[in-house]
């Protein structure tokens, strides 16, 4: 069965609900599709014998009459950089190697209370920090159509597993596209929904005020329906909003007409846009424009400035976050040191990978004496003035329509190299993230064995659903989700 044959969460969790189906049937389903893809290191551990017990318990709940969840027995995959008690949660790093958290996430444990089944961790780049899932400590996921190329990250395990039909339901997590653009390498739909729409409470930080837990799924309602559990506040997060969460789902209408979208056609026509991805952002702006929404092109000129604005903020605050791996409280610790100084330094180069210990030293730099305020601060000022032309643009348009990614998913060890040409693959998704606006990512139709694109939608603050209504409109217009094998 290919992977967009398979059922989605909706189908699974209503086959569940009206006794067609059985959870622990959803979750052996999904345990065997998972073990028939070994090839794609997708996963970096699966809990069989805890998946296959919280199936059970599911399934002799309902029996005795207790309602199942809105997500009743739907298979789900979860990043690693998320925490799972019981379950290791080592961020696809060394240093946090064989830690087992003693509790949830706050989005792990919505989404398991609703139904939803935990069947293991999924492969990504160390810390959430790279765009192609090459920089795991634990190998890199092959993409599902080409194991010649990446499946984007750094959400990447996430992505694929969902891809190739493994689960229907995903988490990841979006510091700078991490959820958006493997779900445009894979061709699957990808939400980072608005800071604070999700509590952070369990996600391991990697740069905190930008970082945010996304659904991946492999079509627009699922999503809505995924966010609707997850979203709203949360005592143990002070960022998680109280802006009261709508049903997403209930009320998705994927009418476009009457739909204000700029189409940032300066995106569309930079130099490093391929063809494909330029035909497949075009067709979006007709397919909309057709359907009676009002179609016309916006500019954004900061928006070129901020990869750059990315780098000093997310690696500032990576340099802070990632102080407490030091081999004294958990995770690794260097053996043979004879001192603390020299146990903390064999620790931390033992456990941290090299773009980690990149974006470390890049960031404690920008936040040292005598350049603090010529590199982070500025920054700071800078994403505060591209944030608010982002604002702006809200006051003409509902949503703004661009690409996701340059380009279609790369060859493997491309760009390794070339860490300049790597953090440019995030130069369409790093806004939102600055801005804390909520965008997704949805496949654009393609042909016969050409790799899959994404075209993004971005939406004002809380907007997600003009965010579903737009992307529903889409999907419901030929952007469909991709037939991977």
């Amino acid at each position: 069965m290919s992977a967009a044959a398979r059922p989605g969460a909706r189908s699974i969790a209503a086959a569940v609900r009206a006794g067609r189906l059985t959870a622990e049937e959803s979750v052996e389903d999904a345990l065997a599709a998972i073990a028939g893809r070994d090839d794609l290191r997708a996963f970096l551990r699966v809990d069989r014998d805890g998946a296959l017990a919280a199936a059970r318990a599911l399934d002799r709940g309902r029996a005795a009459g207790r309602a199942p969840g809105p997500l009743a027995g739907v298979p789900l995959a979860v990043k690693d950089n998320l925490c799972t008690r019981g379950l290791a949660t080592t961020c696809g790093s060394r240093i946090l190697e064989g830690w087992v958290p003693p509790y949830d996430a706050t989005a792990v444990e919505r989404l398991t209370a609703a139904g939803a089944i935990v069947v293991g961790k999924t492969n990504c780049d160390e810390f959430g920090m790279g765009s192609s899932n090459e920089n795991s400590a634990f190998g890199p996921v092959a993409h599902p159509a080409d194991p010649e190329r990446v499946p984007g990250g750094s959400s990447g395990g996430s992505a694929a597993a969902v891809a190739a039909g493994l689960v229907p339901l995903a988490l990841g997590s979006d510091t700078g596209g991490s959820v958006r653009q493997p779900a445009s390498f894979c061709g699957i739909v990808g939400l980072k929904p608005s800071y604070g729409r999700v509590s952070r409470w369990g996600l391991v930080a990697f740069a905190s005020s930008l970082d945010q837990v996304g659904p991946l799924t492999r079509d627009v309602q699922d999503a809505a329906l995924a966010l609707s559990v997850m979203a709203g506040p949360d005592g143990r997060d002070a960022t998680a909003s109280a802006v009261p969460v709508p049903d997403y789902l209930a009320t998705l209408d994927g009418d476009p007409r009457g739909l204000r979208v700029g189409l940032l056609r300066g995106m569309v026509e930079n130099e490093g846009t391929e063809p494909a991805v330029r035909e497949a952002v075009l067709a979006a702006a007709g397919a909309l424009a057709a359907g009676g929404a009002a179609v016309e092109e916006a500019e954004f000129v900061l928006a070129a400035y901020g990869v750059p604005i990315y780098a000093l903020v997310a690696t500032a605050e990576a340099s802070s976050n990632l102080a407490r791996y030091d081999g004294v409280r958990f995770g690794h610790r260097a053996a043979g040191a004879t001192d603390p100084r020299s146990m903390v330094e064999a620790t931390r180069d033992e456990g941290f990978g090299p773009e980690v210990k990149r974006r470390i030293l890049l960031g404690t730099f920008a936040l040292s004496a005598g350049y603090h305020d010529a590199y982070y601060g500025r920054a700071l000022r800078a994403r505060a003035r591209l944030a608010a032309e982002l604002d702006a643009l809200f006051a003409r348009f509902d949503v703004l329509l661009l690409p996701t990614s340059p380009g279609v998913a790369f060859r493997r060890g491309e760009r390794l190299d070339d860490p300049v040409a790597m953090y440019l693959s995030d130069v369409f998704t790093v806004a939102a993230n600055l801005g804390g606006h909520p965008a997704i990512s949805i496949p654009g139709p393609r042909q016969g064995p050409a790799l899959p694109v994404g075209v993004q939608l971005i939406a004002p603050r809380f907007g997600e659903p003009l965010l579903f209504r737009a992307a529903l409109a889409l999907e419901e217009r030929g952007f469909a989700a991709a037939d991977l094998p």
